[in-house]
């Protein structure tokens, strides 16, 4: 098997729980090398869940779309569940006018929705320093 070229999208590790980004200036060979990328590093992590923060991208077509959707069918096919937050109106006005579904695609408002939909919370115990800023723990 062969190692994905980067990408240049960050995909940070929480735990069991792969976080990472789209943005606008991602292209259609550069968003399948990203799911490439990305479902190595759920089978090499043994992540369970991963959050996909699109809250960034402006606008959205028909093969992000598709993508987003596939990206989700291959992680569940590998164990984990895939959770997209952040999404902006007007990009969930042109999937509806486009007439797109996101079939099998969990959403959430924003990345800290998501994270807890995926069992990260944040951490309320104020004897902690706050060094750093605010700390979560995964159940």
């Amino acid at each position: 098997m062969t190692t994905p070229r980067p990408t240049g999208v960050p995909i940070l590790r929480l735990g069991d729980v792969l976080v990472t980004g789209l943005v606008d200036e991602l292209d259609d060979s550069s968003a399948l090398a990203f799911a490439d990328e990305l479902t190595e590093r759920i089978a090499a992590d043994a992540a369970r869940g991963v959050l996909i923060d699109i809250s960034r991208l402006e606008l959205i077509d028909s093969f992000v779309a598709r993508s987003l959707m596939e990206l989700t069918g291959m992680a569940r096919l590998l164990g984990a569940r895939v959770i997209v937050a952040g999404m902006r109106p007007p990009v969930a006005i042109t999937l509806v006018e486009l007439g797109l579904r996101l079939t099998g695609v969990e959403t959430a408002l924003n990345a800290e929705k998501g994270l807890e939909a995926l069992g990260w919370q944040r951490s309320t115990d104020s004897a902690r320093p706050a060094e750093g800023g605010p700390r979560g723990t995964l159940r």
